[in-house]
């Protein structure tokens, strides 16, 4: 993102100098030994770094060579904690202008731009060759926004996985979704990537790391839980991919779903035999029967089933909801939905000599009319 933004403003006739903590270099760009010499001079100084770490340690190398008139531009998505306490230590002359957009659209002016600061009206016309700006109260409002809109960019990317390993599962190719997909409410994404999604080697325009780290400080700044963060932290595509490379990830592999499946194979033949395959011996089922908290342990679980399945067992149904692996554990979800019951199972999985197995599982029971 620096280099287009470089390349761009000085394609628009702005005279830029640039440093870059790897040391790359822009073609046809001057390049600073360091970044003391990049600002010294400057009217402008835009950053587009990758996390508050690096915007703070610039900031304070940077400080002595900085000319008095000069305006801070931060383009960096960071926390709106850490942005506040940023335009807190420059002062009036600092502005944060995280961006909505990636590569392409930089290189055609086409970012949105959400600024902050006393001194927005001095760097408007830097700002406008970028895209166009929307103007908001604070850093901190600038810096929660830009989160927020990522979170909405991490939902998309995870929703476009989970149509394409349904897809295959179908049957489908990946061409025949990716076609569908594209006149549907992910089309934008799908026509962006389409590319990355094909399996063409690109090189990464927004990369499933950086997307990572904004959604662990969404969910540190909301205090709230955040399931796109661990999904992507963990992603198998690796935190250099680009982020559409995380949509294309095979699913959850069958070991794991194996004691799920098991266990779904007990209730519909009422055999325990297929509780104890599921199960690690010393696992314990938890939650309220007859309005008192219970925690059986699994022997006493499997004597409740006498190997005959219930009499409407045609009318039946249990449906695996979520499955979060983290290593050698693992989280499940599962509905069941028998007779005018119908049950949310929470599961704790652990892999242990090679299999996984159900630890623990605890239980709500629901009745009355349900719709499946």
């Amino acid at each position: 993102m620096g280099a287009a933004m470089a390349c761009r403003l000085s394609a628009s006739g702005f005279g830029v100098t640039g440093w870059t903590r790897s040391g790359r270099t822009i073609e046809g760009l001057a390049a600073a030994p360091d970044p003391s010499a990049a600002v010294r001079g400057a009217d402008v100084v835009l950053l587009a770094l990758f996390d508050d770490a690096a915007c703070a340690a610039v900031l304070d190398a940077v400080r002595p060579s900085l000319s008095p008139h000069a305006v801070v531009v931060n383009t960096s998505t960071i926390g709106p904690q850490e942005a506040a306490a940023l335009a807190g230590d420059v002062g009036a002359a600092y502005v944060h202008a995280p961006v909505l957009g990636s590569v392409p659209a930089v290189e055609v002016g086409g970012l949105t731009v959400l600024a902050a600061g006393a001194a927005l009206e001095r760097v408007r016309p830097v700002l406008e060759a970028l895209g166009t700006i929307t103007a908001v109260n604070d850093a901190a409002t600038a810096a929660a926004l830009k989160l927020v809109a990522n979170s909405s960019l991490a939902g998309a990317v995870l929703a476009l996985r989970d149509s394409l390993q349904h897809a295959e599962a179908l049957g489908l190719t990946r061409e025949q979704a990716l076609g569908i997909l594209a006149h549907g409410p992910m089309g934008g994404m799908v026509n962006r990537k389409r590319s990355y999604l094909a399996g063409e080697p690109n090189p990464a325009e927004f990369t499933v790391g950086a997307l990572a780290k904004d959604m662990g400080l969404l969910a540190e700044a909301s205090h709230l839980p955040l399931r796109a963060a661990a999904e992507l932290a963990e992603s198998p595509a690796g935190h250099d991919a680009d982020i559409a490379l995380a949509a294309t990830v095979p699913p959850v592999t069958a070991a794991v779903l194996a004691p799920l499946r098991a266990y779904v194979r007990g209730h519909a033949t009422d055999d325990p035999a297929h509780f104890r395959e599921a199960f690690l011996p010393s696992a314990h089922v938890e939650g309220i029967r007859d309005g008192a908290f219970v925690s059986w342990p699994l022997e006493t679980y499997c004597a409740l089933f006498s190997g005959r399945p219930a009499s409407d067992e045609n009318s039946r149904s249990r449906r695996i909801d979520a499955v979060d692996v983290h290593g050698t554990v693992a989280t499940a979800s599962m509905t069941l939905y028998h007779g005018p019951d119908t049950f949310t199972d929470v599961f704790l999985l652990v892999l242990v000599d090679g299999s996984w197995k159900i630890v623990n599982k605890a239980y709500h029971r629901q009745s009355g009319p349900h719709v499946q």
